[in-house]
C-alpha cells in the first residue's frame, strides 16, 4: 500500500478531501464547505483519537456553530462596530443594522463551498487544494475588493500544514489577511488539567468586546501578567482565555510552537505559525459541550486590524499583488 493516499469522500451531501498516512495511521479530513477540517484522527495507546473537535456531522457544518476550523479571509476575528477606515475611506459591513445586532466576525469564506482544485499523493504527504473566489465587489457590503483564495493542506510525517495564498485580483489596494480558527481535543477529561506553552512575551488587552485597546496601550509584557504567562508549560486550570498572545519567539526553522498537552498523557500537539499571533480560546462561551476543548488560532494580524494604523502594512494588498500565510499542527507524541 502507499504511504499517502488522497480521496474524495462524502459528508452527507457535502463533499469532502480524505488525505491518509498510512504508516502512521493519520487520517484528516476536510470539507469544501469552508475548506473546513472536519477530523484528524491518529493512533494513541487507548485507540484511535480524534484530536480535531470539529463538526460532526452535515447539518452543524451548514449551521457553523463556533466557527471550528473556520478560514477566516479577508479579516480574523472581529471588526469593532462592523466598521472600518481603510487608506482614509470608511466602510460599513453592515450597513441599515443598528445596536447590538452589529456583528463583524471571520470574514467572508465559512459558508463558501469552495473548488476542489487539487488533491494528490506522493512518497512524502497527501495533499488537497481548495480555490474560491468568492471575494468580489457587489458581494459583501463593505467589502468593494477582488481576492482571489487558495488553501492547500499537506498531511505528511510531521503532522498537517496549511498554506493560504491571497491575490488581490482587483483594480486596488484592498486590506486583507489571514486566520484559522481550529479546536482541538486531546481527550475526554477537563482541559482544566491539560497544559499549554505560548511562546510570546506579550499580551494583547481588549476591552468588553475583545476589540484591542488603541495604540501601545493594547500589549502588555507577560511579565506584568504573570496569569497569562505561559512561555513555560502551565496548567490550564480554571483560567478562562480569548487572548492573543503577541511578539511570538520562533524556533531556528522559523516557527514559532504553541503546545498543548494533556498532562499525564503521551499525546502532544505543537500549533505552529511563521508569523502573526496565537489567539488562545478555552471554549467557555461556546454553543456545544463547554470547556471540552481549546482553540488555538494562528492569525496574520490583530484582531480589529483593519482599523489599527500599527497593521496597516501588515493588511494592505496591493492590486496584483499575493500574500502566503502558513501555519500547521505537528504531532510531537505519541
Amino acid at each position: 500500500m502507499a504511504e499517502y493516499l488522497a480521496e474524495r469522500g462524502q459528508l452527507g451531501r457535502h463533499d469532502i478531501a480524505v488525505l491518509t498516512d498510512t504508516v502512521r495511521g493519520r487520517r484528516v479530513r476536510i470539507a469544501r464547505r469552508g475548506a473546513t477540517v472536519l477530523s484528524f484522527e491518529l493512533p494513541t495507546g487507548q485507540g484511535v483519537r480524534d484530536i480535531a473537535d470539529g463538526y460532526r456531522d452535515a447539518g452543524e457544518l451548514d449551521s457553523r456553530p463556533s466557527s471550528r476550523f473556520a478560514i477566516m479571509v479577508p479579516f480574523a476575528n472581529r471588526i469593532a462596530d462592523a466598521r472600518y477606515l481603510f487608506e482614509g475611506e470608511p466602510y460599513d459591513l453592515q450597513p441599515g443594522v443598528e445596536g447590538a445586532a452589529r456583528a463583524a466576525r471571520h470574514g467572508f469564506v465559512r459558508g463558501v463551498d469552495f473548488e476542489l482544485a487539487g488533491l494528490s499523493a506522493d512518497a512524502h504527504a497527501a495533499r488537497a487544494v481548495f480555490a474560491t473566489q468568492a471575494i468580489r465587489p457587489g458581494v459583501h457590503p463593505g467589502y468593494p475588493f477582488a481576492i482571489d483564495l487558495e488553501i492547500a493542506y499537506a498531511l505528511d510525517a510531521t503532522g498537517l500544514t496549511l498554506e493560504a495564498i491571497m491575490r488581490n485580483v482587483g483594480e486596488q489596494a484592498a486590506p486583507c489577511f489571514f486566520g484559522w480558527h481550529p479546536y482541538f481535543r486531546l481527550s475526554e477529561t477537563p482541559i482544566d488539567g491539560w497544559e499549554l506553552q505560548i511562546p510570546a512575551d506579550s499580551v494583547v488587552r481588549t476591552d468588553s468586546d475583545f476589540i484591542p485597546l488603541p495604540g501601545d496601550a493594547a500589549k502588555l509584557p507577560l511579565a506584568h501578567a504573570p496569569e497569562l504567562d505561559f512561555r513555560q508549560w502551565q496548567p490550564i486550570g480554571p483560567r478562562e482565555l480569548n487572548h492573543a498572545f503577541a511578539d511570538l519567539r520562533y524556533d531556528t526553522d522559523g516557527r514559532a510552537r504553541t503546545r498543548l498537552r494533556e498532562a499525564g498523557s503521551e499525546l502532544a500537539i505543537a500549533v505552529w505559525q511563521t508569523a502573526g499571533v496565537m489567539l488562545a480560546f478555552t471554549a467557555d462561551t461556546v454553543t456545544r459541550d463547554v470547556r471540552r476543548a481549546v482553540a488555538l488560532e494562528p492569525m496574520e494580524s490583530w484582531a480589529d486590524a483593519f482599523n489599527r494604523p500599527d497593521c496597516a502594512e501588515a493588511i494592505r494588498l496591493a492590486p496584483g499583488a499575493e500574500r502566503r500565510f502558513t501555519c500547521g499542527v505537528e504531532i510531537e507524541g505519541p
